[in-house]
């Protein structure tokens, strides 16, 4: 990999030196390079004759370590806003990522908080499913020296809400450590519960903790100079021009998919393959109104509500969640209708059911379904806040200059009578082609190519999740990698949902996609899915891995864990391994950047 000018070895390194540094950072995100120059600059300004692991029991005490597992970038975000608080406030603080915590150091540890989230039906997200298993597991120590806390996120239309937050705080308990504060379980409304945990979480540091004197931190890579407008976030995205909007699924097909172009230039935001596009999309108009007319509710009467004064009809099409259902506001809606049979459904005995509501019902087939009286200001405070939807973004900038490519299934369907939609799928559907979405770029340096071009790289990305690797094979043509592409595809019918199908056969005729292996559950009486292609080509697929190919996917969340299964299979079979063995090779993988996953 190329030197930075400051890291040339005629200037401050021997040429040996300088290889080992580029080595070292190789394959660091940015997190573990903030704290391997942070840690660096602290080795400098210590004795000479002092050196020390990065937290040494003697240093523990005075040090705050926050610890974050995160699948969607949320939980990062929040550790991160923790971090950057406590070290303004003079505290010593590392932030780390759950996978890259050395779980060596537990028994050094004096304050650690973790920030971490809960997916599907109470998973670990992949960064932290190691950190989790162990100390979850046998080998974890006692550590009656430790002080800690526990922020879960989740999402409470899940049965396992918060499930693993829940699990560490019990565990480290358990173990001995004492509580600095109560666990917090929050729900995708984080203002209600994250932004006060956050806040007590400082506090307690502040009194457990002495300041220390602020360091500089050393960047070891310089800081691209970029435009003062480049700093578009989440709470301030950028209105992006659709370019184009094209349906890439046959007309005459069930699903609707569609490939859209969104223009970045004059932006300053900058993405990498692997990275998101975060959308603020609004609720159909046809949907506010009906919400509007079953709760016989004024939509231009103004409604204050958390120091925000908005009509009704603009928070409930712009604030509020209305495709999605969450259990606090069937909980309420339940006490609203006096309902018993909703009530019932709300129980834990009757996790199945709840899971089809959620999956099946949006807020207005509650309203409609179990009648009830609400008045504005109480609808708006029990509704869920409208959150942002994340796409993999399908494209390579090396390739297509100030674009982000987007692929998006819109979900359309009928229920007693009426038309249903998907909030953001319908809203990026309907955006023509020069108007503007509110979008922001969502980082995952997690699901990231690798530094060396000449690795092999497997695929597997079913229905929607093709879109990341198709930006995967636009920049490994753009940087003119020698490492094998190998692609597995899926979806119900080839002859019309086969995505992108002209592209993927032009590369395997130029020779810039090498393998191919497609999985149409529909095309034949006995369904096929990605998973039976895996066991099909079980030994390929092996003998690529254990020469060191990076294995990818991405799609839906019971297609990842089908896939993880076959993948333990396929390892056993072909390794010539037990399945627990073939479980700690795939984990290995995982702890190596080399076996990644964007599921949803």
């Amino acid at each position: 990999m190329p030197f930075s000018s400051a890291l040339q070895p005629s200037t401050l390194l021997s040429i040996d030196k300088a290889d080992l540094l580029a080595r070292l950072i190789d394959g660091l995100d940015a997190n573990g390079l903030w704290w391997l120059s942070g840690y660096t600059a602290g080795l400098v300004a210590r004795p000479a004759n002092v050196l020390s692991a990065p937290i040494a029991e003697s240093h523990a005490s005075a040090t705050l370590s926050i610890v974050y597992g995160s699948q969607t970038g949320t939980a990062k975000r929040l550790a991160e806003r923790l971090a950057q608080q406590a070290e303004a406030q003079g505290i010593a603080t590392r932030l780390l990522r759950a996978d890259a915590y050395p779980l060596r150091e537990l028994k050094n540890e004096r304050h650690l908080y973790v920030v971490i989230s809960t997916q599907g039906d109470g998973d670990p997200p992949d960064d932290a499913r190691g950190f989790v298993a162990h100390l979850l597991g046998k080998r974890a120590a006692a550590m009656p020296q430790l002080k800690f806390a526990v922020l879960g996120l989740g999402d409470s239309s899940y049965p396992q809400f918060c499930a693993i937050g829940r699990q560490l705080d019990a565990r480290l308990a358990e173990l001995g450590a004492t509580r600095l504060l109560d666990r917090g379980d929050a729900d995708l409304d984080l203002e209600t519960i994250a932004d006060p945990w956050l806040a007590r979480a400082l506090d307690a540091a502040k009194k457990e903790l002495k300041s220390q004197p602020r360091g500089s931190v050393v960047p070891l890579r310089p800081t691209l100079a970029q435009p003062a407008h480049a700093a578009w976030s989440r709470e301030h995205p950028y209105a992006a021009e659709v370019l184009a909007n094209q349906r890439i699924t046959a007309r005459n097909g069930t699903r609707d998919i569609r490939h859209l172009e969104i223009n970045l230039e004059d932006s300053g935001l900058h993405y990498e393959p692997g990275d998101a596009l975060g959308v603020w999309a609004r609720n159909p108009a046809p949907l506010v109104d009906a919400v509007l007319d079953t709760l016989a509710l004024d939509g231009d009467g103004i409604v204050e509500h958390a120091g925000q004064s908005l009509p009704l009809r603009a928070w409930l099409g712009e604030k509020r969640e209305l495709t999605r259902l969450a259990r606090p506001f069937l909980a309420s809606h339940a006490a609203h209708a006096r309902s018993g049979d909703l009530n019932r459904l709300l129980s834990p005995d009757r996790a199945v059911d709840f899971a089809r509501l959620i999956a099946e019902r949006q807020v207005i087939d509650v309203l409609q379904d179990f009648p009830a009286e609400w008045t504005a200001e109480e609808v708006v405070a029990a509704l869920r806040p409208l959150a942002p939807r994340l796409y993999s973004i399908a494209s390579s900038s090396k390739l297509v200059g100030d674009e982000a490519h987007l692929t998006v299934a819109h979900v359309e369907y009928a229920r007693n009578g009426a038309t249903r939609w998907g909030a953001a799928s319908h809203f990026l559907a309907a955006s023509d082609e020069g108007t503007s979405l509110p979008i922001f770029i969502e980082r995952n340096e997690r699901f990231r190519l690798p530094t060396d071009h000449a690795r092999d790289i497997v695929m597997i990305g079913p229905g929607t999740g093709i879109a990341p690797f198709r930006g995967f094979v636009q920049e490994r043509i753009a940087v003119g990698a020698s490492g094998r592409n190998w692609l597995l595809f899926g979806n119900q019918r080839s002859r019309s949902d086969f995505l992108y199908q002209l592209e993927w056969q032009e590369a395997l005729r130029n020779g810039t996609l090498h393998r191919l292996d497609l999985a149409f559950s529909r095309d034949s009486i006995q369904k096929t899915y990605v998973q039976d292609r895996l066991r099909e080509h079980g030994r390929e697929l092996y003998t690529w891995l254990d020469s060191g190919a990076y294995l990818y996917v991405c799609g839906a969340t019971a297609m990842g864990k089908g896939v993880h299964a076959a993948l333990i299979d396929v390892i056993a079979e072909h390794g010539g391994k037990s399945s627990e063995d073939a479980e700690d090779y795939l984990d290995t993988l995982q702890q190596q950047g080399r076996y990644a996953r964007d599921v949803y």
